[in-house]
């Protein structure tokens, strides 16, 4: 658990502290008075970076530097920011000073905030994050994995927009190194949801509070077995196209994940409240993944301003499972959570609430 947080020049906080409770605290408080950025502040501290915005836009407007210092359960962690002109940010971790956060090195953290909500109606990004941000916190490399597929395919399509035969006999390399690449990411996904998907039916049958069939799974086109062979093949043999339209066209960054409920897609036949009891059931998965990963250590739990978005029965869903977890949820209007939790909450005004 975090105690307690300083912000310096962080957002729009100028220099303030902030102590929390290890179950549920409560940050209420009117719009623009600060709530996102205090649990962005949270989130900083345990993972290095934020869910909003580059490192740049963290440090507050005018300010050359950004700093934030919290206690955790094993001791102090610190984050600085310099802006001087590019930014740099540099962590200390029990006075051992640290330039990069390997994932032990980080506090785990699972996220909710108001555009997961429109995970399943929403882009196929939306979800191909959802899986790449999970399997950056429990499974060690894939965050560097990520950041290289997106460096050379970034190269690839440069050399697409190019077109003229030079670009086209420079392809090859890149191709090659895409595909490598890319079989690694669509492997981990697929054994992530396949691993998710023995836990589906019966998590969303308890959210819902009825028997339910619910299955998750990859949508790929290419054979997991040989995914770097075939999508070798398929850039080569696609060049042309891939050239006409100046990007490349297959590939994990054009895959998706699929839920299906009852049998049925969920992203274009689930109802307003299957989607909402779907997202809770991988918000809540994603705390169990996390858990396990990390040897039995419970992530922080942050809620940006959801709570209000969900009906009775799925607020008393998702309280249900916050029990074991330190948990941070932003609100405008405190009635709302406060009654769910029956005197077990610390509340955290801002703004003159």
């Amino acid at each position: 658990m975090i105690s307690d947080i300083r912000l310096q020049h962080f957002r729009s906080y100028d220099d303030e502290a902030f102590e929390f409770a290890p179950g549920v605290n409560i940050i209420v408080g009117p719009n623009a008075s600060g709530k996102t950025n205090l649990l962005e502040a949270i989130l900083v501290v345990a993972r290095g970076s934020s869910y909003r915005v580059r490192d740049a836009d963290l440090v507050q407007y005018g300010e050359p530097w950004a700093r934030l210092d919290a206690h955790d359960g094993f001791g102090t962690r610190t984050v600085k920011i310099i802006n001087d002109p590019r930014p740099s940010k540099s962590y200390e971790i029990e006075g051992k000073p640290y330039q990069r956060l390997s994932a032990q090195k980080t506090l785990p953290a699972v996220v909710f905030e108001p555009n997961h909500l429109f995970m399943f109606s929403g882009a196929p990004e939306l979800r191909r994050n959802y899986l790449d941000d999970l399997l950056e916190q429990i499974q060690p490399g894939y965050g560097t994995v990520r950041k290289e597929y997106r460096r050379v395919l970034a190269q690839r399509n440069a050399l697409l927009k190019r077109h003229g035969t030079g670009a086209r006999d420079q392809l090859f390399p890149w191709n090659l190194r895409l595909s490598d690449l890319g079989g690694r990411i669509a492997r981990s996904r697929s054994k992530l949801l396949e691993d998710m998907d023995t836990r589906a039916s019966g998590l969303y049958s308890s959210l819902a509070h009825k028997e339910s069939s619910v299955g998750l799974r990859y949508a790929t086109k290419l054979p997991a077995e040989s995914y770097e062979s075939v999508l070798l093949r398929t850039l080569e043999a696609t060049t042309d196209l891939d050239m006409a339209r100046g990007f490349t066209g297959a590939g994990p960054h054009r895959e998706d994940m699929e839920v299906l409920i009852g049998g049925h897609e969920a992203q274009t036949t689930a109802s307003r409240g299957e989607t909402r009891t779907a997202v809770l059931m991988l918000k809540v998965m994603e705390l169990q993944l996390l858990e396990q990963a990390r040897g039995g250590v419970k992530p922080l739990l942050l809620l940006d301003d959801v709570f209000s978005e969900l009906d009775g029965a799925r607020r008393q869903a998702l309280t249900d499972y916050l029990h074991d977890y330190q948990t941070f949820i932003t609100t405008t209007d405190a009635d709302v959570v406060v009654s769910h939790f029956m005197g077990r909450s610390t509340i955290i005004p801002l703004g003159g609430a």
